[in-house]
């Protein structure tokens, strides 16, 4: 099996995992170590745990539990594609109603099967959606669907809207620098969850998106610029590399960072001919 790590944060660690075993191959048993959810993104395999016996196909989730054992089979068919949660305990904590982490497994359930494709959009690189952000709602999302309990939408009070603003002010002052949910909870003095939760409810984007829309708006505004390459511009608003910037940029903008500096300079006929696109 290939594992490759996508994320890594003292709430989570996320990878993608790529099993080629077929049905000759002798299935071996798996203890876990803690919670996790593997969403099943292609193929298929069988499960054996302590809450029964499961066929996996895609869009179903194998469920972890500390001390857990597992056992795997490809009887039908060869290979998997899973993406892989893997939760800490302060994050479980949190959550709530640990007896859900024992069902073993979920069928493929829409409420958890868009969560897991947009988490792997988000690890493609194709969502302002930050993939710890993903995580933590899927983690929540899974609780309250297993157990049946919906959590109920609490009211931000003064104090939760003013630190949701603090918040958002402090990530647009710190835009430019590495940022992701975990620091950004430590600044407003919340756990990642709550924190992703206060933020979402009181200004409609989650702290990700924020902070890649800041990103955008400084670039928009530097790019009026024709002294500042558009690479040098990328990474001073905090962009890991070029191609990403310029993929979120055409994505938000509908024109390519050096079309949109062109329409800022007067061309504004490329700007008219999206509008008429749209």
């Amino acid at each position: 099996m290939d594992a490759t790590t996508l994320l890594t944060t003292p709430s989570m660690t996320v990878s993608e995992f790529r099993c080629d075993a077929g049905p000759d191959d002798t299935p071996f048993p798996e203890c876990r170590t803690g919670y996790s959810i593997a969403y099943v993104r292609a193929g298929s395999f069988g499960c054996h745990c302590r809450a029964g016996f499961f066929e996996l196909v895609a869009g179903s989730m194998l469920v972890g539990a500390p001390g857990e054992e597992y056992t795997c089979t490809h009887e039908h068919v060869s290979g998997d594609v899973c993406l892989g949660f893997f939760f800490s305990e302060n994050l479980v904590e949190t959550l709530g109603r640990r007896e859900v982490w024992q069902v073993g497994a979920t069928p493929p359930l829409p409420e958890l099967m868009v969560l897991g494709e947009l988490a792997q959009t988000a690890a493609d690189g194709n969502s302002d959606l930050g993939l710890d952000e993903i995580g933590q709602i899927l983690a929540g999302r899974f609780i309250d669907v297993v157990s049946g309990k919906a959590r109920k939408p609490a009211t931000p009070t003064a104090r939760d809207r003013r630190r949701a603003v603090e918040a958002a002010l402090w990530i647009d002052d710190n835009s430019h620098a590495e940022l992701d949910l975990e620091r950004a909870a430590r600044q407003a003095g919340l756990s990642p969850f709550h924190f992703l939760r206060l933020f979402s409810s009181v200004l409609g984007v989650t702290p990700h998106q924020y902070l890649v829309r800041s990103r955008l708006r400084h670039a928009a505004r530097l790019l009026t610029d024709d002294d500042i390459a558009v690479t040098d511009i990328a990474y001073d608003v905090g962009f890991g590399d070029l191609s990403n910037f310029v993929r979120t940029f055409h994505r938000a903008a509908g024109v390519s960072p050096t079309k949109f500096r062109q329409a800022s300079k007067g061309q504004r006929k490329i700007l008219q001919e999206q509008l008429d696109l749209n």
